[in-house]
């Protein structure tokens, strides 16, 4: 048993050692997978996406989102700058948009509705893109891994140490507290960090910072109030959202001051809805 114990404690612990980097806004995160791994499973993904979705035909919809997606992309560090974004429109009513490692950004038909204005649709595409810039899904990955490994680990020890019932009662109280007490904040975090570098990306981009405010506020109206409680939630509430964005709007605004006042971005114009 107690051999398992260590094993288990030193594969935990090099894998840490070995893999821990800093994120764009210096937080510590675990990453084991290589960019071009997480390359390569971004084009795979987004192919499979584009293959059971069906894909817009509004032109001017995608002209106005793929708009936005460069003018972003024009400001972003020169690594994901220089890279050949791929970007299409959803034909689809479901809020939500994403963007995945390679270079790949959808926009769902439905959450055009919902963000009123070109700054609120660039805050949740800047937001999309800040998950790729500082890997988050290497990150989640990464410790999905080790939390799998710790939790075979810990079947071992619990089937030696107790009969099978009792084992299994461990095993789902573990479980559950790596879900709440690990994974659930750790997507949070993420989350926050991406909100924030959506904002440094729209602002960059001649996009008002404040609109991402107004985008929740919209969220919010649109689920009816309804959400699950913040501690067992892989988002922040909108509220707590709303107010982490406005304590970081004195940061940002003054860059988006600046490109205002050098006439540069903000040029997308929103086509009107039905």
């Amino acid at each position: 048993m107690k051999n398992w114990r260590h094993f288990g404690c030193l594969i935990l612990a090099a894998a840490t050692l070995i893999a821990c980097t800093k994120s764009p806004t210096g937080r510590n995160q675990l990453q084991l997978f290589s960019s071009s791994q997480l390359e390569q499973m971004g084009n795979e993904s987004y192919a499979q996406l584009k293959e059971q979705e069906k894909l817009s035909t509004d032109q001017e919809l995608i002209d106005y989102v793929q708009c936005l997606a460069d003018e972003l992309i024009a400001g972003l560090p020169a690594e994901y700058r220089e890279k050949s974004w791929e970007v299409n429109v959803f034909d689809s009513d479901q809020i939500n948009a994403f963007a995945l490692p390679g270079g790949n950004i959808g926009v769902y038909r439905g959450l055009h509705e919902i963000a009123e204005t070109p700054d609120q649709l660039a805050a949740v595409m800047g937001h999309e893109i800040g998950h790729v810039i500082a890997e988050h899904g290497n990150a989640r990955m990464s410790n999905n891994m080790l939390i799998g490994l710790g939790l075979q680990v810990g079947s071992i020890v619990a089937s030696q140490k107790t009969d099978n019932n009792t084992a299994a009662m461990i095993m789902a109280g573990l479980g559950v507290g790596a879900q709440v007490g690990v994974m659930l904040p750790f997507s949070r975090s993420h989350e926050s960090e991406s909100d924030q570098l959506g904002m440094d990306y729209m602002a960059q981009a001649g996009y008002n910072p404040a609109a991402a405010a107004d985008l929740w506020r919209n969220m919010k109206v649109a689920s009816g109030g309804s959400s699950p409680p913040e501690l067992l939630s892989t988002h922040p509430s909108p509220d707590s959202r709303i107010d982490d964005i406005n304590d970081y709007l004195p940061q940002v605004m003054p860059i988006y001051e600046r490109q205002v006042a050098a006439g540069k971005g903000g040029s997308c114009k929103r086509p009107a809805t039905d």
